[in-house]
């Protein structure tokens, strides 16, 4: 090991990541620790038990303090505490005895507090704004951010602030203090008030709401990727011209109880490319949207836990065609397409206006709880969307593999141009996508559905 070059042994240390690994290499080799000063970085987990990985809290400050001190420069900072009860992990003596002196070289800055601890208010924010003028990433979890005294920090392009408690209702400080951000990121940040992001830079923004707010509003002239997350019932209202990638997911049925509770209002999209709608009843939060001609790849989920009683949503291709004239590329997720089923006229088929003509794919999950009313609904969407040439349907794995076997085959007999891909679904795994060997070979010995 004291054979090789100091910029190996450099290289290697800086790969691990975590610090207390980096520890355990400077007490085994002496070439390790004479290199370990030109380290850059410090990554630590502070467990309360000390647990594999992890430094315990009794020993902490002392371990982080040791470590921070004997670096030349540092220009990131991670530090992780999970399972610490009862103290405050981000105390103010102590921050100030090792921030002010990595402040002028430290770059990106990551403190995370799991799983919330306190609820006592913590003013690291304040300290982190006087000193560190040149950070460019910041990421914090905390249970009680205070934004009082905060000083700008316009270097500061990434911002991820996870909280139960964030003291800016209306994020006027965030706004004014955080200037030039381009990565913005509010997870779980509660107690706001009709809170407003006024960003000229920003372009990307991943904002997850978990409490009520009268409206959310979004003002972002350079905005291209958003996603917004609301578990609750919230009037939506987004200025992004250049938006290209959104992804809107709306839960809980009250949106819909409430009229106007949820609206939806954007000005024009005029340069959207892919959207992502995820909703209770996906039907209601599409009729919010105007007729938007720019979108060419399109993802309806739907949230309902009993989509069979989702007649009002009023989910109709026709509406989905109607709304996004252009699409070309359509997935439709298995709560999405259960609640088309569940709309489709038992009278008679949906008829499409042509407005269709240029989809070219299609990807459904399929649960084929009644296999007749789905293959039904496949011929409606198939014999009218004359312009498709690749369709994907993934049915669930607890499906009978002869149910599965007769519906691939019915499909193949009556559209035998189109080129098929088919897979298997479940919650929380990976899709698996089958060959066409297995199509032809299925097994014999099990009734499921599987590999």
């Amino acid at each position: 090991m004291d054979k090789l070059p100091e910029s190996l042994l450099l290289e290697i240390l800086s790969r691990l990541d975590n610090s207390a690994d980096v520890a355990c290499c400077r007490v085994a080799s002496k070439a390790f620790n004479n290199v370990f000063p030109d380290l850059r970085s410090i990554s630590l987990l502070c467990s309360r038990f000390g647990t594999s990985g992890s430094v315990s809290w009794s020993c902490f400050k002392k371990v982080f303090l040791d470590l921070i001190s004997k670096l030349r420069v540092v220009e990131s900072v991670c530090i992780r505490l999970h399972r610490v009860v009862g103290v405050g992990p981000f105390d103010e003596d102590f921050v100030k005895e090792w921030l002010p002196r990595v402040s002028q070289t430290l770059k990106s800055l990551s403190l995370s507090d799991l799983p919330f601890p306190c609820l006592s208010q913590l003013n690291i924010l304040h300290l982190i704004s006087k000193y560190c003028h040149n950070l460019a990433e910041l990421n914090l979890r905390s249970a009680w951010l205070s934004v009082s005294n905060l000083n700008p920090i316009p270097m500061l392009t990434t911002l991820t602030l996870e909280s139960r408690i964030l003291q800016d209702p209306h994020l006027n400080q965030l706004n004014k203090c955080f200037p030039n951000l381009r990565v913005l990121n509010l997870i779980c940040v509660r107690e706001l008030q009709d809170p407003k992001i006024h960003h000229f830079n920003l372009q990307t923004c991943h904002w997850s709401v978990y409490n009520h707010h009268t409206s959310l509003t979004l003002i972002t002239p350079n905005l291209i990727t958003l996603k917004i997350e609301c578990l609750c019932y919230t009037a939506i209202h987004i200025e992004a011209p250049m938006l290209s990638h959104f992804h809107l997911s709306v839960d809980g049925p009250k949106v819909y109880e409430h009229p106007g509770a949820g609206a939806f209002t954007a000005q024009k999209f005029e340069n959207l490319k892919t959207l992502w709608l995820d909703s209770f009843y996906v039907g209601f939060l599409l009729s919010e949207f105007p007729t938007i001609k720019t979108v060419e790849t399109l993802i309806l989920g739907s949230r309902n836990k009993a989509p069979r009683d989702a007649r009002d949503s009023k989910l109709t291709l026709g509406e989905v065609f109607r709304v996004f004239p252009n699409v070309s590329s359509l997935r439709i997720n298995s709560g999405a397409w259960s609640e088309l089923e569940a709309c489709l006229d038992p009278q008679g088929w949906e008829i499409l206006d042509g407005s269709n003509k240029g989809l070219k794919t299609i990807c459904a999950y399929l649960m084929l709880v009644d296999p007749s009313l789905t293959f039904s609904y496949v011929v409606c969407l198939l014999d009218q969307c004359v312009g498709l040439s690749v369709v994907s349907l993934l049915i669930h794995s607890g499906v009978d593999g002869t149910q599965c076997k007769s519906f691939r085959s019915k499909c193949m007999a009556r559209w035998p141009g189109l080129k098929w891909r088919w897979g298997i679904w479940d919650e929380g795994m990976k899709d698996t996508w089958i060959t066409d060997l297995q199509i032809t070979e299925h097994p014999k010995s099990s009734k499921k559905f599987r590999l």
